[in-house]
C-alpha cells in the first residue's frame, strides 16, 4: 500500500489563505456594498461580543468537521482528534482514521459552509452589518480547508485518504 503526500506544512497553508484570502474578502466587500450602497458597514457588537463569537465561531468549526466526519463518513467520535497547533497558531480536527475521500472532502467543507458562505449570503439579504463581519471572518478562516479541497480536486470518489496528522492536507491510499 502505497501513500501519496497531498499536503503542505501549516505555515505554508497559512501564507497561502493569506494571499489568496484577500481577493475573496475584498470581492465580499464589493458585493455586500453594491447590494447595500447606504448601510454603514460598522459593527454594532461591542467588541468582546464580536471577540467571543469569533472565538465560539473557531472552537464550532473544528467541532463541524468532526461532527461531519463522523456521520458522513461512519466513524467513530474516538477517531477523532482536536488540538491546537502552537507553532502556527493555528486549531485542527483531526481525523485518524482513512476515509473514503467524498466523506472528507464534505467534512472539509461544511464549516466554511455552515460559518461562512451562510451567513454571507444572509447578510447580503438582510444588510446585517454584524453577520456580514461574522461571514468574512468565517470564510477566510475556513481558506485552510479551501486549500485542502483544491489539493484533493483530482482524487477519484472511490479513493481513500488519510488525513495528513500534522499538516494542511492528506495521503491518498493508493493499491
Amino acid at each position: 500500500m502505497n501513500k501519496r503526500d497531498l499536503s503542505v506544512s501549516m505555515a505554508r497553508a497559512n501564507i497561502i489563505v493569506l494571499f489568496v484570502g484577500i481577493p475573496v474578502v475584498a470581492l465580499q466587500f464589493a458585493l455586500f456594498s453594491f447590494i447595500h450602497p447606504d448601510l454603514d458597514q460598522s459593527l454594532t457588537w461591542n467588541f468582546i461580543v464580536f471577540l467571543v463569537a469569533l472565538i465560539a465561531g473557531v472552537i464550532v468549526h473544528e467541532l463541524i468537521h468532526g461532527i461531519t466526519w463522523a456521520i458522513v463518513g461512519h466513524k467513530p467520535w474516538t477517531s477523532i482528534k482536536f488540538g491546537f497547533q502552537m507553532a502556527t497558531f493555528t486549531p485542527y480536527c483531526h481525523l485518524k482514521e482513512p476515509v473514503k475521500v467524498n466523506p472528507y472532502r464534505i467534512g472539509a467543507f461544511m464549516p466554511g459552509f455552515i460559518l461562512g458562505i451562510l451567513p454571507f449570503g444572509l447578510c447580503l439579504l438582510t444588510g446585517d452589518t454584524n453577520l456580514f463581519w461574522f461571514s468574512l471572518v468565517h470564510t477566510s478562516a475556513a481558506g485552510g480547508d479551501w486549500l485542502v479541497l483544491w489539493l484533493i480536486r483530482n482524487v477519484k470518489a472511490n479513493s481513500f485518504v488519510e488525513d495528513h496528522p500534522s499538516q494542511a492536507g492528506c495521503y491518498v491510499i493508493e493499491g
